[in-house]
């Protein structure tokens, strides 16, 4: 837990290129995920639940209460995902103009390959027509550059 403290103490945690950079794959992630958790709920709340007509009726307003509850739990989460992706659009725009900023066009090149398109080393070696071996070294001269350009990198949301 040695991080933890050292964290509190500066305010924001210090990260390194790599996880600056990665935080976009990770936001991706989540508004996915968060996408695939807004459909389950439609589906929940588009589906009537079985009703047991075999018992008298005494209150019908819980169903009615019950899909109410479900609507707007789908509307508020709805919004709360909206607010991410424009998080999101934000940070890759942060991101992109970041990296464009190192005004060396192979570094620009194999960073938006891994880090704004999600593609790995090896397939950024393959586009870019050159070796993988190759290619990891750049990878870490540019992160070294990156890090060297924006020395205060931390979380951006």
């Amino acid at each position: 837990m040695k991080g933890q403290g050292e964290n509190m103490s500066e305010g924001k945690k210090k990260l390194s290129a790599r996880e600056y950079l990665g935080q976009l794959e990770e936001l991706d992630n989540n508004i996915s995920q968060d996408l695939e958790r807004l459909e389950e709920m439609k589906t929940d709340a588009c589906s009537p639940g079985g009703i047991d007509y075999s018992k008298d009726r005494v209150q019908t307003s819980i169903s009615g209460d019950k899909l109410g509850g479900q609507v707007t739990r789908y509307v508020t989460f709805n919004e709360y995902i909206n607010s991410e992706i424009g998080r999101f659009a934000d940070a890759k725009e942060q991101i992109i103009s970041e990296i464009r900023g190192l005004h060396n066009t192979h570094y620009i090149q194999l960073l938006f390959k891994v880090y704004v398109q999600f593609k790995t080393l090896k397939v950024a070696a393959d586009e870019m027509k050159m070796s993988y071996q190759y290619i990891r070294n750049v990878h870490k001269k540019a992160l070294a550059a990156f890090e060297k350009t924006y020395a205060n990198l931390h979380y951006l949301t």
